[in-house]
């Protein structure tokens, strides 16, 4: 199996912004690395019944899905 390069990972980044904004709300979008290839990840703020049904890859590259619940500014 080639291994997913980031060229190709950057490739797919919008059409998985497109994706995964229909499923839940989408907190941010970026790339990271599954072992030697590269993947999309995507954090969303909450899962959901549309988020189960979440693709596991966006043209051929993999998808990372993280659940991070709200994003609050810190105070000093």
């Amino acid at each position: 199996m080639a291994s997913i390069t980031l060229e190709q990972a950057r490739a797919a980044k919008a059409e998985a912004q497109d994706i995964f904004s229909k499923i839940g709300e989408v907190l941010g979008i970026g790339i990271t690395k599954i072992g030697q290839d590269y993947a999309i990840k995507v954090n969303l703020r909450a899962a959901s019944a549309e988020s189960a049904s979440a693709p596991t890859k966006v043209r051929g590259v993999p998808v990372q899905v993280e659940y991070i619940g709200s994003i609050r500014s810190r105070r000093s």
